[in-house]
């Protein structure tokens, strides 16, 4: 069994995809994120960077796995699914699993913090992040163009960039013009994996609680 520890975030949808696609038995934790459940003791136990997701194999000699790149890892791994056996795949899919974690997540993640939270609205930081987002975007769509999936074969890769992309109007970064990308985000929602991946943990916020909470959350 795997304790999962999320919230309603990309980060921790990537998990609940991967987890619903692999098959594997696990246990949903919520943390309320504006109640900084995320920062107590217990939690900071199993991942000292305060962040979600994380888990807990329990199989596995309780064994703790926290950053949602190295938890994909490590299911695949386990499941022996999702990432290429061959060697020269196995690498592409990490590396666009690298991609996603160094660059569309952070980019995105600070587009959506200037353009959406910040109590002060700075053109400059907002075009700066929403730029560096688009070509990011353009780079997958490069790619996309000659591949079905990211590592060809369909990957934790493609797993950890979907929960981002699909949100790019919420950060306020355009996909026209971006056909291949687009093609390959409706494969990603035909998959009922991804379908149910993105209602864990189940969402009662309204769109202005979770801007409320975001707020409180970068004003801390």
């Amino acid at each position: 069994m795997i304790d999962f520890y999320t919230a309603a975030t990309p980060n921790g949808f990537k998990v609940a995809i991967a987890l619903e696609e692999l098959g594997l038995p696990y246990r949903v934790i919520p943390l309320d994120l504006s109640a900084l459940d995320q920062k107590k003791p217990e939690f900071l136990a199993i991942n000292p960077n305060g962040r979600i997701p994380a888990i807990v194999d329990r199989d596995n000699g309780d064994f703790a796995v926290f950053e949602s790149g190295a938890i994909l890892l490590y299911l695949a791994e386990k499941a022996g699914k999702l990432l290429p056996q061959d060697p020269k795949r196995r690498s592409q899919a990490i590396q666009w699993l690298m991609f996603q974690m160094g660059g569309v997540g952070p980019m995105m993640g600070q587009a959506n913090v200037f353009y959406r939270y910040f109590p002060e609205k700075i053109p400059a930081a907002i075009e700066r992040y929403q730029k560096e987002g688009r070509r990011l975007f353009e780079v997958l769509d490069s790619h996309l163009a000659q591949h079905e999936y990211l590592a060809d074969e369909y990957s934790i890769a493609d797993i950890a960039t979907w929960p981002w992309v699909r949100i790019h109007d919420w950060s306020g970064i355009s996909i026209e013009g971006l056909p291949h990308l687009q093609a390959w985000m409706a494969r990603m929602v035909e998959k009922p994996a991804c379908q149910k991946g993105i209602t864990i943990p189940p969402r009662n916020e309204t769109p202005e609680d979770l801007v409320k909470q975001a707020q409180q959350m970068v004003t801390r």
